[in-house]
């Protein structure tokens, strides 16, 4: 077999990695529990005509194709693509189960989705999104999109990672306002200022132009509004002052007014309202989410999602939800590329009991199943090599303690291999420092 070649966009940690993304997830599932969210899984494949039904995904969608399939055969897997998100399953999922959740329903979903970008730096075509979403039938409280915020900072102050700023702001601001100036087509001008950080603001007012039907004069009011930004309430006089009034504009100030006063009240400094976030996809229809990694800024959004009212109907039922999503993959690749995530040792083994002889062996394995049964990750030495070469095999390994099985006249010993520190021990009692029972993520 010829050397492999690594396919770019599919990342494989080291085990090291492994065990601090094992961590990460730990402490994001917790907090997602502590809110009261409870966990789901869906599957990997949705219907093309789902996928595609919203938002500009097309370029990005991983079709389902067997090898041997028959072009000219009825559809089957040739319909079905991978869930480049874990908004529109959620929300089939719903649909599909309306009849057996209780409303309003709080769901977290921690999985891979599949997305045929171009790789770069923290952008993969295969990567794991922590999501959570509420959704109710017919109608949702706005209070909730004021909630998604106060839950993901909880989540991400929870990690070893630097802080972040989540930027909000409200759809239905945008919307409104392009009506007001007298755009008729608000989805393109909204597609067009989300380029904003991308293409700057002279290419968007081309863009506006020539996609939206904007005149000079309102691409440059387009561009007044996503200007605005403030860490308070503040930014509804700024939108204020611009003078454009349309009824839709002032149901998302309203909005928006509240998520930033929530904000303020329980999580100060944690949230921005910047009106030039939008979000690409089509179906969020009220306030949007970005997070930005402190430090990481130009990388864009971490953590994004949004409000959406239609992506989930059954004739005159609807289902309308929020929902964010942590991109762990994301975050984890810019901090790993940086150097800014480590582990106190690349390997969750706590002790390797050493083996005198092989045909001591068993006592070791003995030694080792009563550690394990107390909680304490315990290997036995691969070879009853001198004492010297097994302890050798722990430090290379990051592995704090070597056990040395005693002899019918002697107890157990336990050693220290970072300080050369060794006592007497019993398996059934013994308990490394809290610091050691497990790798510890800094």
């Amino acid at each position: 077999m010829s050397k492999p070649t690594p396919i770019s966009g599919f990342p494989e940690w080291t085990p090291a990695q492994r065990m601090i993304e094992q961590s990460v997830l730990e402490r994001i599932r917790d907090t997602f529990e502590r809110y009261g969210f409870a966990p789901l899984e869906t599957r990997a494949v949705e219907p093309l005509d789902q996928l595609l039904r919203k938002g500009e995904t097309s370029k990005e969608v991983y079709l389902l194709r067997r090898l041997q399939a028959d072009p000219d055969g009825p559809a089957g897997d040739d319909a079905l693509g991978l869930h480049f998100d874990l908004t529109v399953p959620f929300a089939r999922y719903v649909l599909e189960n309306a009849g057996k959740l209780q409303f309003p329903f709080r769901r977290y979903q921690i999985q891979k989705v599949w997305r045929g970008e171009r790789p770069q730096e923290g952008r993969y075509r295969e990567f794991l999104q922590a999501d959570i979403d509420i959704v109710d039938r017919d109608t949702l409280a706005p209070h909730h999109e004021a909630e998604m915020p106060l839950v993901i900072g909880d989540a991400l102050r929870s990690l070893p990672i630097p802080p972040v700023r989540i930027q909000v702001n409200n759809r239905k601001i945008c919307e409104g306002f392009y009506r007001g100036v007298g755009i008729t087509d608000p989805e393109a001008a909204l597609r067009a200022v989300d380029k904003l950080d991308k293409i700057g603001p002279a290419r968007v007012a081309d863009l506006l132009t020539a996609t939206a039907g904007a005149t000079e004069a309102q691409a440059k009011a387009v561009l007044a509004l996503a200007e605005i930004s403030a860490p308070d309430a503040s930014f509804a006089d700024a939108v204020h002052a611009l003078g454009v009034s349309h009824p839709l504009l002032d149901e998302g100030l309203a909005e928006l007014v509240q998520v930033m006063q929530t904000a303020a009240e329980h999580a100060p400094g944690l949230c921005v309202a910047d009106l030039r976030i939008a979000r690409g996809l089509d179906y969020y229809t009220g306030t949007v989410y970005e997070t930005q990694l402190v430090g990481y800024e130009r990388f864009g959004s971490i953590c994004s999602g949004g409000r959406y009212d239609n992506l989930a109907s059954a004739g005159a039922v609807a289902f309308p939800g929020v929902g964010i999503s942590i991109g762990v993959t994301r975050l984890l690749g810019l901090l790993f590329g940086a150097g800014a995530l480590s582990i106190s040792r690349p390997v969750p083994t706590c002790v390797v009991v050493a083996v005198t002889s092989e045909a001591q062996r068993a006592v070791s394995n003995r030694v080792a199943e009563a550690l394990r049964a107390r909680g304490i990750c315990t290997e036995v030495a691969p070879s009853a090599a001198k004492f010297g070469k097994q302890i050798r095999y722990a430090e290379r390994r990051g592995i704090p303690y070597v056990w040395f099985p005693g002899t019918d006249e002697g107890a157990d010993e336990v050693k220290d291999i970072r300080t050369g520190a060794q006592v007497s021990a019993r398996a059934e009692v013994w308990q490394p420092p809290a610091a050691d029972l497990r790798p510890v993520v800094g």
